[in-house]
């Protein structure tokens, strides 16, 4: 298929080469000349506006939007709503709000736009291979036609429609919010082994819980790759940003009154690295960098 990329980012650029790779044409822009010239070395036809990507494009046209949540995307969606026709698409794969999204949906879908808001999970690594991606929007119809995009990108089994507009960040939404506590709680564990009696070798650790243990999994081998490169994690600070996805889920929790201790008991402790360095802080951040690509704080 033929698509428009929107943002060509860390992870809008991953999922450019993803697309490519598995037999689709992407018109690619991006306000950052170095980013749409990466596009063009991986075969993107890149475009110097948002209206020359959409002019590029045949109807119905599939504009996929992967830029920062809130203001960019919002613009972003504003401006299709007035240069798109009945019928065309746009897809939202960044990391919106939901309540964001029903938003965009009422505004496209006033003007008989269909919208689908897609959480999209794995990373980088994920957006460039095998990525997971979690579908919402109205028109099931319509994501039969676009269904093909997904599945030559996704791991086998790797996305879900879920229905209604709003639902795929919904479900993203939650999903980072076990993320939050998973992490938190693997800190904790290296936290205690850094204070206990015994002289571990982080990376080995890691490693071995990798392979058979009840707590093996993708965060346990990123928690191993960050290790084997700062055996302490001596070079970065222990905080741990945050981007608004736990404190969402948090707040849903609360107005549904279902008990979430750990996600909540994970986000504080994100606030409290703020202020200290936490040995916690640093495998959270080190985690953070190794599948996002998120920053971290230099030790000074």
């Amino acid at each position: 298929m033929k698509l428009a990329m929107i943002g060509l980012g860390k992870m809008g650029i991953n999922l450019t080469e993803n697309l490519i790779r598995n037999g689709n044409e992407v018109v690619a822009f991006d306000l950052n000349d170095g980013a749409r010239n990466d596009a063009s070395t991986l075969g993107a036809q890149v475009k110097e506006s948002l209206q020359a990507a959409i002019d590029a494009l045949e109807k119905p046209r599939i504009v996929w939007v992967m830029l920062p949540a809130g203001n960019p995307t919002n613009k972003t969606v504003d401006t299709l709503s007035e240069i798109l026709d009945p019928n065309d698409i746009v897809i939202d794969g960044g990391n919106s709000f939901y309540k964001d999204s029903l938003q965009h949906n009422e505004i496209l879908t006033s003007k008989n736009i269909k919208f689908f808001d897609v959480g999209t999970s794995g990373g980088m690594s994920g957006a460039n291979r095998d990525g997971n991606f979690m579908i919402g929007g109205d028109d099931e119809k319509t994501f039969e036609y676009i269904e093909p995009i997904f599945k030559g990108i996704a791991q086998q089994d790797g996305y879900l429609y879920t229905g209604k507009a709003g639902s795929g960040h919904y479900l993203k939404m939650v999903h980072n919010g076990i993320e939050y506590g998973m992490m938190q709680a693997i800190a904790e564990g290296f936290d205690v082994l850094e204070h206990g009696q015994f002289d571990y070798d982080n990376e080995a650790v890691a490693k071995v819980w990798e392979h058979g243990s009840v707590i093996r999994g993708w965060l346990m081998e990123l928690t191993q790759s960050a290790f084997s490169k700062d055996p302490k994690l001596e070079e970065i600070k222990g905080v741990m940003h945050s981007s608004g996805e736990g404190k969402w889920t948090l707040d849903e929790a609360l107005r549904l009154q279902v008990p979430t201790p750990v996600i909540a008991a994970s986000l504080m402790m994100r606030y409290r690295s703020l202020e200290d360095d936490t040995f916690t802080g640093k495998v959270v951040a080190a985690l953070r960098n190794e599948f996002g690509g998120h920053a971290v704080d230099a030790k000074k």
